[in-house]
C-alpha cells in the first residue's frame, strides 16, 4: 500500500509554521510534514517572538504545529497571541504536559488539536492529515475524559455574569486572574493600555465588584476545578 498516497488529505497545505524551541524536534515535526504534504513549506522558529517576526514578512502558513512550553512565553498566553494573530489558520497544539484541564482549556480557546510529544511518527503523520485538512484531533483518552468532565459541569448552573462578559472581557479576565498586570495584557492582546482599562472597567461593572483582585476571586472560585497536574495547574495560572 502507497503510505503517502494514503494519507494525504483532500486539503491543500502548502506551507506550515513549526514552533519549538527543541533543534531535533522541530526536524521531526518537519521530517513528519514533508511525508504528508510532499511540496509544503516548512518554516521553522525557536520562540514565540520569531514566529511573530516571521509572520510580519508576510509569510501566512496554512497551518501551524505550536509547543506550548517557548522560552519568551507564560501559560498558554503564547497560543492565544498566535490564535489572535492567524484568526482562521488551523494551530495543532504540541506539548509534554499530560492534563485534560490543560487539554480542554486549549480546545475551548480554539486550538485545532492537542498532540502529545510522546506521539510516533506514524500517528503523528495521520493527525498532521486530518487537522490539515480541517478535522480536529485530540487523542482518545483525552477526548474521553474531557467529554465525562463536560457532562458533569453541564449539570452545575452557569454564574450569569461571567457569561454576559464580551469575548475580550473574557479574555482579559483570564489574563486578570493570571496575574498579568494591565501594561502586560495590552501587549499580549496587541491592545492600547487605555483600551484594557476600559474593558477591565465594563468588566468590573458586570460582575459587580469593585477591582481586579475582587474580580480574579470571583471568576477562580465560579470555575472551580482541578487541574489535578500541578505543573499543568501552574501553567495555566502562569
Amino acid at each position: 500500500m502507497n503510505v503517502r498516497a494514503e494519507l494525504r488529505p483532500r486539503g491543500q497545505v502548502r506551507s506550515v509554521l513549526v514552533v519549538d524551541d527543541h533543534p531535533l524536534y522541530r526536524d521531526a515535526l518537519a521530517a513528519a510534514i514533508s511525508v504528508v504534504f510532499p511540496d509544503c513549506v516548512v518554516e521553522q522558529t525557536a520562540s514565540l517572538k520569531d514566529a511573530l517576526k516571521r509572520l510580519e514578512t508576510g509569510f501566512r502558513p496554512d497551518l501551524v504545529m505550536f509547543d506550548l512550553k517557548l522560552p519568551d512565553v507564560s501559560g498558554i498566553s503564547g497560543f492565544i497571541t498566535m490564535r489572535d494573530r492567524l484568526k482562521t489558520v488551523p494551530i495543532l497544539v504540541i506539548s509534554a504536559l499530560s492534563s485534560s484541564e490543560l487539554v480542554r482549556t486549549l480546545m475551548v480557546e480554539g486550538a485545532a488539536g492537542f498532540l502529545p510529544k510522546e506521539t510516533s511518527a506514524q500517528e503523528l503523520r495521520r493527525v498532521i492529515a486530518r487537522v490539515g485538512a480541517g478535522g480536529k484531533y485530540l487523542p482518545k483518552a483525552y477526548a474521553e475524559h474531557i467529554a465525562r468532565d463536560e457532562g458533569g459541569r453541564r449539570a452545575e448552573p452557569e454564574h450569569p455574569t461571567l457569561s454576559a462578559l464580551t469575548p475580550q472581557q473574557q479574555k482579559i479576565m483570564k489574563l486578570i486572574c493570571a496575574g498579568k498586570a494591565n501594561k502586560q495584557i495590552a501587549y499580549e492582546l496587541s491592545l492600547a493600555e487605555a483600551t484594557v482599562k476600559a474593558h477591565i472597567t465594563g468588566l468590573l461593572n458586570r460582575l459587580g465588584v469593585k477591582n481586579r483582585t475582587q474580580a480574579a476571586v470571583l471568576v477562580k472560585s465560579t470555575m472551580g476545578g482541578d487541574t489535578g497536574d500541578p505543573e499543568a495547574r501552574a501553567f495555566l495560572s502562569g
